[in-house]
């Protein structure tokens, strides 16, 4: 039995460029097309692989902009065949209300009714802009209660993607234990939780394009089929592949979702690409469990994640570090003396 991979996107229009006052051009450039590795690279590399992928686009920056920049965000999608679904995030709503120094972060700040009510404007909106009705849901920082999904079922959405272990119980706060990673009937729709690793200490770790090394989303991904799970669901983001500022490319990044596309083509009969409006989901029959620590590996992503870091992050150091001969060569990763 194959294990169905949902790989999703995020797509956004980001508070960090508003809040250091960014027009919706702009901040359309650095959030959903930064450094020219947003969502037209990503839409590239899908095509060129022949994967599918949900791209979950958050309209609700039309409140204050206007409808404009979520038409330029869903079109692309659409037009390279893959999918839009529902994405949130609730600031834009005290924005346009003018509680900037107050804004809501968390859908889960707001009232039973308050989320209904964002909800379903979110859903109008993203219709308005050009998307079918979206039938799956994924709230902004994983925040979602039981309140959440209620609003979900009333508003007519069979699917929610927010449930995330490594954010429980807050701001992912389902009455769901962590771990949980198979589809689950919870609140009257289906939750498609993200998947995840176990680490150290008995934590755990999503499947975020920027959160685990290649070696670990590829682990994970052997796990989930050689143990038939049903779903195996990805995360990334518009902006994920370029530096926090969307001024240049993050190689590391960057080379990792390539990796993922290739090995997912490679791999397709076992792990092939789904999307939510052709999921399919039964209930399993046995749990399914995130893919178990192991010490090399994690080790592995600590030392990518600090390089990673002063590379492109921190160019000062990361200027520094280049200027040291490089003492091993671990795959496309140069780990320096001194890291």
């Amino acid at each position: 039995m194959a294990t169905r991979v949902l790989l999703t996107i995020d797509t956004e229009l980001t508070w960090r460029h508003y809040a250091r006052g960014a027009g919706w051009r702009e901040n359309l450039a650095y959030s959903y097309d930064p450094a020219g590795v947003g969502i037209p690279y990503q839409l590239d590399r899908l095509r060129r692989h022949g994967l599918s992928a949900c791209f979950f686009v958050d309209p609700m920056p039309a409140l204050v902009y206007g409808l404009d920049p979520v038409r330029r965000m869903v079109e692309p999608i659409l037009e390279a065949g893959q999918e839009v679904q529902l994405h949130l995030h609730s600031f834009w709503h005290d924005l346009a209300n003018g509680r900037r120094d107050d804004a809501r972060f968390e859908l889960t700040d707001f009232a039973a009714d308050e989320q209904h009510s964002l909800i379903e404007t979110a859903r109008d909106l993203l219709i308005a802009a050009g998307a079918p009705a979206p039938i799956a849901f994924r709230s902004g920082s994983y925040a979602v209660t039981g309140d959440t999904l209620r609003a979900l079922g009333r508003v007519g959405l069979r699917y929610d993607s927010s449930h995330n272990g490594t954010d429980h119980p807050w701001p992912s706060a389902l009455p769901l234990a962590p771990a949980l990673m198979d589809p689950a009937e919870c609140g009257g729709v289906v939750e498609i939780p993200i998947s995840q690793i176990a680490v150290g200490n008995g934590g755990l770790r999503h499947l975020q394009i920027c959160a685990l090394s290649s070696q670990e989303m590829e682990a994970a991904l052997r796990h989930a089929a050689r143990n038939e799970h049903p779903v195996t669901t990805i995360v990334g983001h518009s902006f994920e592949l370029a530096t926090r500022d969307g001024r240049r490319v993050n190689q590391l990044v960057r080379g990792r979702f390539d990796r993922l596309c290739a090995f997912l083509e490679a791999n397709a009969q076992a792990m092939p690409t789904a999307t939510f409006a052709g999921l399919d989901v039964s209930l399993p029959i046995r749990a399914a469990r995130p893919l178990p620590a192991q010490t090399l590996r994690m080790a592995w992503r600590m030392a990518e994640q600090a390089w990673g870091t002063a590379r492109y992050e921190k160019p000062v150091l990361g200027a520094a570090l280049i200027a040291i001969p490089p003492i091993a060569a671990l795959g496309d990763l140069v780990i320096y003396a001194g890291l």
